[in-house]
């Protein structure tokens, strides 16, 4: 199976956003902003299908902090990916401004 590119918008909350902050600038490549409630995610990861990036992205975080919290979209080939934690809230066609490469 072939890798593709996901554009990925999240918000990422968690009880040590000091020790999650850096992991996600590491593991996406794009921007991390500060926000209130932990951080905003806009950028970029390479792999087979949303459900398995959305996994390990989750997985990573809560190495570090048990609770630590996804909401993400991840869009590509014209589709978007809507998940809460690991729970997958649907798919939609993507609008032309969030498509992937």
């Amino acid at each position: 199976m072939t890798d593709v590119v996901f554009h990925l918008i999240a918000e990422v909350s968690s009880d040590s956003p000091s020790a999650v902050g850096p992991l996600l600038e590491q593991l996406v490549e794009g921007s991390v902003t500060a926000t209130l409630d932990g951080f905003h995610v806009d950028g970029w990861m390479r792999g087979a299908d949303a459900r398995d990036l959305n996994r390990s992205l989750l997985s990573a975080l809560r190495r570090i902090e048990r609770r630590t919290r996804l909401r993400a979209e991840w869009t590509a080939n014209g589709e978007t990916h809507r998940f809460f934690d690991y729970v997958t809230k649907g798919s939609r066609p993507a609008s032309p401004s969030r498509s992937g490469a």
